[in-house]
């Protein structure tokens, strides 16, 4: 009787724990997780990311002699023409982690589905502008295998020389862009253009202008073709097709947050930026630059003190540092080197500003250069006046106290006309202020036209063996964790130094 009582008892117990079972899987599901992620989001996400780090500003920025720091220590880069690999990695590290991972998945997700063919295209697009910043800065880089560390498990992924990136990133942009369908699902949640396929297909089209005429050294024949393939598929129209990445305070801009806080007192606006503006009465300087007239300290600098008057900006030299920037700061009658002028960081350099990565502006002035070489119709200085008018009036975006008026544009189109002896250099220096703050950009085309004409700099002691920099230097972290396929590439290329060329520039 006791153990019918006892195996009762077990078994009841028994029924008992499986009833409470009956509905644990479902009761520990939360029904209000998302189960997958919209891919459109995906993309946004390398989008937003796609906005440029604040190293641009110490290396490509300082390469092209835009803005200087007379500091070294963690700010050590272009202005000494020295390696500084926590700046020179931040490109890197900020466009395979969270661009390019992301295009990839983006463009793994939206190939399953036929209906969504506009998102694969502007996935394709985005992807191909990344790996465009990618290889023009650091040349010979992982390519056909970059981002597939989830999909594929490639986590050492080879490196691809620059010609077949090229090869390759045109073929992606010329497909990605012809596809583009306005009767197919329309991509509203984008956050570059809502969706907007026109602007989209001009897009993809004027990075492909892009690509061609970065090839100009090296295969002139083959870029030309491809400028042409370009224009018929229609390149950016105005200014309402530029390609920005907007912020906010919960998003802020990588130079603006950089320039408003630790190093508000450390960069300043180059000598021959600030000059060449000033020379040519550029009404662009009233927009950009901001002095605090007198300022013998960091502390100084304080609004009471700045002044936007172009007649009194002052461009900070190169090859000094903050010792023996002193006496020349002196000599130019300044109280200290806090004393030269800056970027303003209340307009365009502020933490919410936009970053632009393609324009119209730059778009004209690429097809201004286009016609001087014969490659395209079109009036070389339409394209000209068009690219410049079209810069001065994009700085209103940034801030509305950045604003050119149209009477201070058309004076200067007056008064610096475009010459056919000197077209070359005038399109390219244009070229150069337009892309101002666009770091990555304006060094790649310095280094392809050679324009504009730059004293190198004199810091004594530098750390190249040319007078430019040419490229920036691959991530300690990669020498260390994929090296047998890091020395391939250097092996191929070239030592991985700052002078060793890439291919479009030899």
């Amino acid at each position: 009787m006791k153990k019918i009582l006892k195996y009762t008892l077990v078994v009841t117990a028994m029924l008992g724990m499986a009833s409470c079972d009956k509905g644990f899987d479902e009761l520990n599901v939360n029904k209000t997780a998302a189960t997958a992620v919209d891919p459109a989001f995906i993309l946004n996400n390398a989008l937003i990311n796609a906005s440029f780090p604040a190293g641009i500003v110490q290396y490509e920025m300082g390469v092209v002699q835009q803005m200087v720091s007379p500091n070294s220590g963690v700010l050590l880069g272009a202005n000494f023409n020295q390696d500084n690999r926590e700046a020179t990695q931040q490109t890197w590290q900020r466009y395979y982690r969270s661009v390019v991972r992301n295009t990839e998945d983006a463009i793994l997700l939206a190939k399953a589905n036929p209906a969504r063919t506009n998102l694969l295209s502007m996935a394709r697009i985005t992807q191909a502008y990344a790996f465009m910043i990618l290889t023009d800065t650091y040349g010979d880089i992982p390519y056909l295998q970059a981002g597939k560390g989830f999909t594929d498990q490639i986590v050492l992924p080879k490196y691809d020389t620059q010609q077949a990136i090229y090869t390759d990133i045109i073929k992606e942009l010329t497909e990605a862009s012809a596809v583009l369908d306005a009767s197919k699902t329309i991509e509203t949640a984008d956050i570059l253009y809502a969706g907007d396929v026109t602007k989209w297909k001009r897009l993809g089209y004027s990075l492909l202008l892009r690509a061609g005429m970065r090839l100009s050294k090296v295969d002139a024949a083959q870029a030309q073709s491809i400028v042409q393939r370009a224009v018929q598929g229609g390149v950016m129209a105005s200014n309402a097709d530029n390609a920005s990445i907007k912020h906010d305070p919960n998003y802020v801009n990588g130079p603006g947050q950089m320039l408003n806080s630790t190093e508000a007192n450390n960069f300043y606006l180059a000598a021959p930026f600030v000059d060449y503006l000033k020379k040519t009465n550029d009404p662009r300087l009233t927009a950009i630059a901001l002095r605090y007239v007198g300022a013998a300290s960091g502390s100084e600098q304080v609004a009471a003190r700045g002044s936007k008057d172009p007649a009194i900006q002052i461009g900070m030299p190169f090859g000094y540092d903050n010792n023996s920037i002193a006496p020349v700061a002196a000599a130019a009658k300044l109280a200290s080197f806090y004393d030269y002028s800056q970027l303003d960081r209340t307009r365009m350099g502020k933490n919410t500003a936009p970053m632009f990565l393609v324009t119209y502006s730059q778009t004209q002035l690429l097809l201004a250069e286009a016609a001087q070489r014969g490659w395209t119709t079109g009036a070389v200085a339409d394209f000209y006046n068009k690219g410049v008018r079209a810069h001065m009036e994009q700085l209103a975006s940034y801030d509305v106290n950045s604003t050119v008026p149209t009477a201070a544009i058309d004076t200067y189109l007056a008064a610096n006309p475009l010459v056919a002896a000197t077209a070359l250099e005038q399109i390219n220096t244009q070229y150069w202020i337009a892309s101002f703050l666009n770091g990555p950009e304006a060094f790649a085309n310095f280094r392809r036209t050679g324009f504009p004409k730059l004293t190198p700099n004199p810091f004594p002691g530098k750390g190249i063996k040319g007078d430019f920099i040419r490229r920036l230097t691959y991530p300690n972290s990669e020498i260390s964790v994929n090296s047998t396929n890091v020395k391939e590439a250097i092996g191929r290329q070239g030592a991985d130094d700052l002078d060793t060329k890439v291919w479009w520039d030899k």
